[in-house]
């Protein structure tokens, strides 16, 4: 076979059409995969003697903490999640309606955010050791109490705020099983708790491992919790190598080390799918009808599902409030309404602009069957799963290199300086932002156009209308719920996003979280309080309206 012969094979297997369309979405797919490019790339240079260094003195430590923190995290998330789903899910008791949403407000929280309210509450100096000081007596040296700030501290603080992933997809899975199944069991001899363990809980283990790969890529990415902390991990030891050390190449490759790691719960979580299919072997969907709990079952069942509302959400936006509270004259000045105008308007240009490029990528897919086309969409959409530190350092060296070679040719032809034309704008921060949270926007956006039937776009070709006009007049009315669902997500995670925005950020800007975590490290916990409070409460909205569309989507919803 002729090299020319090969091509066109291999080609027309591709089916890969060079169109605007296509041209387009491969530039616009290669330019976001750029800080994965270079990440990886890095691999390929020599720091030896940096990592030999690395390896005698804190290596260890990073691996060894990120594993502990994977463990304890994903064992206390399994606890807190699943268990309360159940119950949610199959039985009444008290409280159980405002449970079943509630339980979810944790997710509002950042794990930063709850760390400094923990330790603020519970440390030597905090309310709760001043008050058992008082009441016995005692001095500092004289009693035990378990330090906050720590690795277990890091572990608990993660999970009370993680466990709502396991938590949301678990009910959303128990809500969809089949009432005849577990109808079945019963007439089988198996009671309530044997139900759970053989149908349910086997049925509901693909939901179960999602939400854990997500809960540990979230750990992983974590940073403002670790360093709070003192807790030597991947993201702050990428932070002290390249702040530290200024060595960029080898926080690269650390970065490339911890993307190994994404990497490896990715490929297990898409394994897991295809080896644990569960399937109904009924196509009936009978009304979920609840068990009433009454007496001490049902106490029980509020216990275990107020906990960990309890310990996620009560406790540290209690101590928040009375913080902001006290420090409420002091926080509410200009500077304050310039954080909370930057940090606004970055969250609404990054969401829409993410919500654009998804549309686009999203519908030049859809009327695409290019292989190429289809990868090049679903490696951009493994950006949620790569930590804000690790997309940061990918996006800051390509764009620095490129200042520094501009700024030398304009001095050496035309005698001028450009500066930081590029790295020292918002125009990096920004594209962090959509490289990090432009998966959440595609997957809405593909599941909305997967509903929309492609005669629709046929139809509307043979009257005359553009590709534009198509999503303009035809798919965007359709999937106006989806795309504002997608809007709103992208605009609370860039609310909360913190490593990315402190390592891209222009000097002399601000925003709310970085604001909170400059005074929670120079221990002013009153102060960040109302910052703090102005994330969480915008994150409270779009966890209620996930809740409820889990709810309603099942048959027999009262």
């Amino acid at each position: 076979m002729t090299f020319k012969k090969f091509s066109e094979s291999f080609y027309s297997k591709l089916n890969f059409k060079l169109s605007n369309f296509n041209l387009a979405l491969v530039l616009l797919s290669l330019f976001f995969c750029i800080p994965l490019i270079i990440i990886c790339g890095s691999l390929f240079f020599p720091a030896k003697d940096v990592w030999t260094h690395l390896f005698d003195t804190v290596l260890v430590d990073y691996i060894f903490n990120s594993f502990a923190l994977l463990i304890g995290v994903g064992f206390f998330s399994l606890i807190l999640g699943v268990i309360p789903a159940w119950l949610i899910s199959m039985y009444k008791f008290p409280m159980s309606r405002y449970l079943e949403w509630a339980i979810l407000l944790p997710m509002s929280m950042p794990a930063y955010i709850i760390a400094y309210s923990y330790t603020g509450a519970f440390d030597a100096a905090g309310p709760v050791q001043e008050t058992i000081r008082e009441l016995t007596g005692w001095g500092y040296h004289d009693y035990w109490f378990p330090e906050v700030r720590s690795l277990g501290g890091a572990m608990a603080m993660l999970s009370f705020v993680l466990y709502p992933y396991i938590y949301l997809l678990t009910r959303a899975s128990f809500t969809e099983q089949s009432v005849c199944v577990l109808e079945v069991s019963r007439t089988l001899g198996c009671n309530s708790v044997d139900a759970f363990r053989r149908v349910a809980l086997p049925l509901a283990r693909p939901a179960i491992i999602v939400g854990l790969s997500l809960v540990l890529m979230e750990t992983l990415a974590d940073y403002g919790t670790v360093q709070y902390f003192g807790v030597s991990a991947f993201t702050t030891g990428i932070f002290r190598t390249w702040f530290g050390m200024d060595n960029s190449l080898v926080a690269a490759q650390l970065s490339a080390v911890l993307l190994l790691f994404v990497a490896v719960f990715l490929y297990l979580e898409r394994r897991s799918r295809t080896q644990l299919a569960f399937h109904h072997t009924s196509s009936r969907y009978s009304p979920l009808l609840k068990q009433k709990l009454i007496g001490t079952h049902a106490f029980f069942a509020f216990v275990v599902c107020f906990i960990p509302l309890l310990l996620g959400f009560i406790i540290p936006a209690s101590f928040l409030f009375d913080w902001a509270i006290s420090a409420y004259s002091g926080v509410f000045n200009k500077d304050f309404y310039i954080l909370l105008l930057n940090t606004l308007m970055l969250a609404f240009v990054t969401a829409l602009l993410a919500l654009v490029v998804a549309l686009f990528l999203g519908y030049t897919n859809r009327n695409s069957y290019s292989f190429i086309n289809k990868f090049l969409v679903r490696f951009v959409s493994m950006g949620y799963a790569i930590p804000g530190t690790v997309i940061a350092v990918g996006v800051l060296i390509p764009f620095a290199w490129f200042d520094s070679r501009l700024d030398d040719f304009l001095k050496l032809h035309f005698n001028i300086s450009s500066g930081l034309l590029i790295s020292g704008t918002l125009f990096i921060l920004v594209f962090a932002y959509l490289v990090r949270f432009l998966t959440i926007p595609i997957n809405i956006v593909e599941a909305a156009l997967g509903k929309i039937k492609p005669e629709m776009d046929e139809i509307a070709k043979t009257n005359g209308l553009s590709h534009i006009n198509i999503v303009k007049r035809i798919h965007m009315p359709i999937m106006r719920g989806s795309l504002l669902t997608a809007l709103l997500l992208v605009f609370v995670d860039v609310l909360k996003e913190l490593p990315a925005t402190l390592i891209l950020r222009p000097f002399n800007f601000n925003t709310l979280a970085v604001r909170t975590f400059e005074l929670a490290n120079e221990e002013r916990l009153a102060d960040a309080a109302i910052p703090a409070l102005a994330i969480v409460l915008a994150g409270i909205i779009p966890v209620i309206m996930i809740s409820n569309s889990i709810s309603r989507s099942r048959p027999g919803y009262e």
